[in-house]
């Protein structure tokens, strides 16, 4: 296939993958607020978890045939993204106001999940079967802790009047077949896009670990960027900063933490610039929201800064 066949398969691609999100998170959100789960927490677990469905299959999928460069670069870049691109356009739209749960736990919880898988990659260049068990155990421990919260706030939270609309919530079958369906996209979009991109990179002879820390780590990012820039827009903040906190820790402990159990990943185009990267943005927007409580529109603009010097470097180093 030529150059322009394999854009358009992995045009269809990620508009599958940003379908098959939509879905997944439009049914999802219903079914959660049926359940009369917090805004913060839906943010920190549906949202995030749904809206890093692409990168979990296309992470698998790439595991399955033995590209760790991709399998990892796109974990690694997708985190990267989701701070420096997704939080920094998201803060300059509108300040980013933080809860202190964030504050308390789960901001610290993916500061140390990112130092975490940083050891891991710096002793053998990859992630192992007994390494991703640990991960795992992490995301398992980090789920339950949220879940826990939501039925405190739950079983505390008085009811509130319902307010009259003139949109009709959508129903609960439909938000199922949503969510069924989103699936089903996510899995059709993610197989075309890794094999398209794996193309590419092949007739352009640039490396997978490029390749999955650009292309594919936007591509897979684009649900969180919509979902944040839309929440932004509605003053929904906790959405906007849940999502981007709660999708980097389900990048790092649920997607490295069965990735490797389906094959282990060695990573060897991954470079210790990449690592420092996503440790210091990780830390930096943990500095920001610990400070003021905020991250502020020039915050986001530095963040936005590191992100394109980043992205610069990677694509004419």
């Amino acid at each position: 296939m030529n150059l322009f066949q394999l854009l358009f398969i992995c045009t269809i691609g990620v508009a599958l993958l940003y379908l098959g999100a939509t879905l997944l998170v439009k049914g999802g959100v219903r079914i959660a607020t049926a359940l009369g789960v917090p805004p913060i927490i839906v943010g920190l677990t549906l949202v995030s978890f749904a809206t890093s469905a692409p990168e979990l299959v296309v992470s698998i999928d790439a595991a399955f045939k033995g590209i760790g460069d991709i399998s990892l670069g796109n974990v690694m870049g997708s985190n990267i993204c989701n701070i420096g691109l997704i939080l920094g356009l998201t803060a300059l739209v509108s300040p980013v106001k933080c809860e202190i749960k964030l504050l308390r736990f789960d901001a610290p919880f993916l500061l140390l999940s990112t130092i975490l898988l940083a050891v891991f990659l710096m002793v053998n260049r990859g992630v192992n079967r007994p390494e991703a068990a640990i991960l795992l155990v992490c995301f398992i421990i980090y789920t339950l802790v949220n879940l826990q919260d939501a039925l405190k706030q739950k079983g505390s939270s008085k009811p509130q009047p319902q307010q009259k609309s003139d949109k009709k919530p959508l129903p609960m079958g439909l938000a199922i077949l949503f969510v069924i369906g989103g699936v089903a996209l996510l899995i059709g979009g993610a197989r075309l896009f890794v094999n398209g991109s794996v193309e590419i990179a092949r007739l352009f002879h640039v490396s997978d670990a490029v390749i999955g820390l650009t292309i594919v780590a936007i591509g897979t990012s684009l649900p969180e960027l919509a979902t944040s820039i839309v929440a932004a827009f509605k003053g929904e903040n906790d959405i906007a900063v849940g999502n981007v906190i709660g999708s980097n820790i389900f990048n790092t402990l649920s997607i490295l933490g069965l990735s490797p159990l389906v094959h282990p990943i060695k990573a060897e185009g991954i470079q210790s610039m990449d690592l420092a990267i996503m440790l210091l943005l990780t830390a930096l927007m943990l500095h920001t929201m610990t400070s003021r409580k905020t991250v502020s529109r020039c915050e986001g603009a530095l963040l936005l800064f590191i992100y394109t010097s980043y992205m610069v470097w990677l694509c004419c180093g």
